[in-house]
């Protein structure tokens, strides 16, 4: 029997369900014949007693087939990169448009910021007029037609996911490296890819505080992604500062621009953004190896070809079509902005990425409810890194505010997530691991 309950008491005991179970429980979920309370028993039980790669890939599955799968007839591979979330992550902004400019198409389904974290879709909507809520079938044309799309994950796109992950939450089974590598695939390989990069932060402002989290969950995300089919690698990227300069989402574009207008090669928001295109690259059979890979992603950037796409992209959701050429015009910032010095002279040390996300979120770029309205104004900018020299005479980061006094306050606490030191410490890295 394939029955909730009699599904929960395997699940209860440790036993490995069939894929038919997973795929009715699954579809359960999806039309609701599976109770909140069934739902809830099942991610404790799974977050309690694990799940096998094989019973971790049918439930991926049976999540991604409980709603549309969306299939392509096109003269090039459909793939795909999601980071796992940080701090001034604004890498998919970048990396989708200059796939497209190599030859690739990029159906880039997003999310919203979570907590401490920027969220994609967050930071595209400081384009003004720009639609993130599209119909599978005009997500379809302007991908045929421009190469990539940034999108919202339509209500059909793995119903079961958007079931389950309500209730992770409220029944403390967020942790579970099972439903939450479930939850990731089953909306991208929703997309139909035929590859997918993944790109698994750890550090302060990542959820995986340390490498061996990451790697734990990159790899049960790389594992399960091949055995459904999908060719995929991971890297286990560094998050113990914010990737870019910038942290909110009018000041991460202003990043995003920057960087399709004015690549600098050197920056760690170029450096990761090329180094995860170059893998992908090679996965989609679009490169021999990953230096070629890179290079090919690096001529996009230079020579302006990311940048033409990313501007037909905004063109055709809804965004103005002269949007590349007029951003600095178009971008909304805030009435006050204040500079933040340290009190005495150091290197630093290091960065509570975290904090410095926290305040953006109280800043009100970010949701402390699910329904607040973000300011897309507001954040940090200027933002130093570690290993570098501060004194008093030298900002370590610009606060961007609706008003002089919630500056005040939250600059005080940006403060305190920077430690200096007397001696010069090294950088770190920015790639910790690959896997697969």
């Amino acid at each position: 029997m394939a029955d909730p309950r009699s599904i929960l008491a395997k699940l209860r005991e440790g036993q490995t369900l069939t894929e038919f179970e997973m795929f009715a429980f699954a579809e359960g979920l999806a039309d609701g014949t599976v109770s909140d309370a069934q739902a809830g028993a099942f991610a404790m039980a799974v977050c309690l007693r694990g799940l096998s790669l094989e019973n971790r890939t049918h439930l991926t599955h049976g999540m991604l087939e409980s709603g549309t799968v969306l299939g392509w007839s096109l003269d090039g591979p459909v793939i795909d990169k999601h980071s796992t979330g940080g701090v001034g992550d604004c890498v998919s902004l970048i990396l989708a448009p200059a796939l497209a400019a190599c030859g690739a198409y990029v159906p880039m389904i997003s999310g919203r910021g979570l907590g401490h974290t920027g969220g994609t879709l967050d930071k595209l909507s400081a384009i003004s007029g720009l639609q993130i809520d599209v119909a599978i079938e005009d997500l379809q044309r302007i991908v045929g037609q421009v190469g990539c799309a940034i999108v919202s994950a339509n209500a059909d796109i793995a119903p079961a996911d958007r079931r389950l992950y309500g209730l992770r939450d409220i029944t403390a089974t967020v942790p579970s490296i099972d439903l939450i590598t479930a939850s990731i695939l089953s909306k991208k390989l929703a997309a139909g890819l035929e590859a997918l990069v993944l790109d698994v932060k750890c550090g302060t402002g990542a959820f995986m505080q340390t490498p061996q989290e990451a790697v734990q969950l990159a790899q049960s995300l790389v594992d399960t992604a091949q055995s459904a089919g999908c060719k995929t690698t991971a890297l286990v990227t560094d998050m113990n500062q914010p990737l870019a300069r910038a942290a909110g989402n009018s000041l991460e574009m202003m990043e995003v621009m920057e960087a399709l207008c004015s690549p600098k090669l050197d920056s760690d928001l170029i450096r990761l953004t090329i180094s995860l295109g170059g893998e992908v690259l090679v996965q989609a059979g679009l490169a021999v190896d990953a230096a070629a890979g890179e290079m090919a992603l690096t001529n996009a950037l230079t020579q302006g070809h990311a940048a033409e796409v990313f501007g037909r992209m905004v063109a055709a959701q809804g965004g103005a079509t002269d949007f590349v050429a007029r951003w600095r015009d178009r971008l909304p910032a805030a009435p006050y902005a204040v500079d933040i010095f340290p009190q005495k002279t150091g290197y630093i040390r290091a960065i509570d990425a975290r904090t410095l996300g926290e305040v953006v979120v109280h800043l009100g770029g970010g949701r402390l409810q699910a329904e607040d309205q973000i300011d897309k104004r507001v954040g940090l900018s200027d933002i130093q890194r570690i290993g570098d020299l501060a004194d008093p005479t030298t900002p370590l980061l610009r606060i961007h505010a609706r008003d002089p006094e919630i500056a005040k306050h939250m600059g005080a606490i940006a403060l305190d997530a920077f430690t200096l030191s007397e001696e010069r410490p090294p950088r770190p890295a920015l790639i910790h691991e690959r896997i697969g």
